[in-house]
């Protein structure tokens, strides 16, 4: 779909062409509040970020 917006059109044009571009609003989203505690941990999580930092120095020794 091709929309021309000329120098000097009025408001009703740009309204018009904005009414056709934003029509369609996206429903989808991510509902993170959906998960929220959903994760059951068994070790402290300050701990398993500690571990996933210190992994690329094991692997070179």
């Amino acid at each position: 779909m091709v929309l021309v917006l000329k120098n000097g059109d009025d408001k009703t044009v740009v309204k018009a062409i904005e009414k056709k571009l934003f029509k369609h609003k996206s429903t989808e989203g991510f509902n993170a509040k959906k998960f929220n505690g959903t994760i059951k941990l068994e070790e402290n999580p300050l701990s398993i970020q500690k571990n996933m930092r210190d992994e690329w120095q094991r692997n070179l020794r």
